[in-house]
């Protein structure tokens, strides 16, 4: 039987149109500023801050509000040495073999390579897995010790989404990040001891930037290459 939904009121706080324009333009110029950050600092960082910035992103839409996420935060450095180890693997072998020239050429005027130090020197690591599926929380295993599974949505999505609130939270916060993604990061479950259900997504170290670090000369698109407005402006 498909249960029956519940409704509450929905908290919202209407503000006037000189408010919204301040909140957006303070938002964007401050969004508009972060960087990846390669180049870290190996300066202790208030916890509170990692958790709070994890609290919002885990406060973020999903498909059938199953939240397909989870977030392992990493702060023992031996865990941490282990995974460098292991990402430098597979990021040697993937500079080395994997990747086809095109790639290589998109990636050089960033200036990286297979060596990931700031896996070690940043003080959180933050890995982030997705769950396409789990295990349902009702009924758990069968009486023969089979593991029960339910299917979530739009997972892909949901976690993107939630991946975007945690950067900017975290940047909003002071702090610095960096999108890392060797591929392929299995190791990250046997060294984080994920189960089977849990995949890998992202992993991002987290701290402050180091006093000298350096950051590769950008452009972004313009808004009016990437963003595309269908009908009259304001039209009803």
């Amino acid at each position: 039987m498909r249960p029956t939904p519940r409704f509450e009121p929905l908290s919202f706080e209407r503000l006037g149109v000189e408010e919204q324009s301040r909140r957006g333009a303070e938002f964007l110029e401050r969004i508009a500023a972060r960087r990846s950050v390669r180049d870290f600092s190996a300066e202790s960082v208030p916890f509170e801050l990692v958790r709070r910035a994890i609290a919002a992103a885990a406060s973020a839409p999903s498909g059938a509000n199953r939240q397909p996420w989870r977030f392992v935060v990493v702060c023992d450095p031996a865990v941490k040495r282990e995974i460098r180890v292991a990402a430098e693997a597979e990021e040697k072998e993937s500079y080395e073999r994997r990747m086809p020239e095109e790639w290589l050429e998109a990636l050089a005027p960033l200036g990286t390579d297979w060596r990931k130090p700031f896996l070690e020197t940043a003080p959180y690591l933050i890995a982030v897995f997705r769950m396409d599926s789990e295990p349902a929380p009702s009924t758990g295993r069968l009486d023969d010790g089979t593991l029960v599974k339910r299917k979530n949505y739009y997972v892909a999505e949901s976690v993107g989404i939630a991946c975007g609130f945690l950067l900017a939270a975290l940047h909003l916060s002071g702090l610095a990040t960096l999108t890392h993604t060797p591929s392929p990061m299995g190791f990250l479950n046997r060294i984080l001891n994920r189960p089977a259900h849990e995949k890998p997504f992202r992993l991002s170290p987290v701290g402050y930037p180091a006093r000298d670090a350096r950051v590769p000369v950008i452009s972004r698109k313009p808004l009016e290459e990437v963003m595309v407005v269908v009908g009259e402006i304001g039209g009803r």
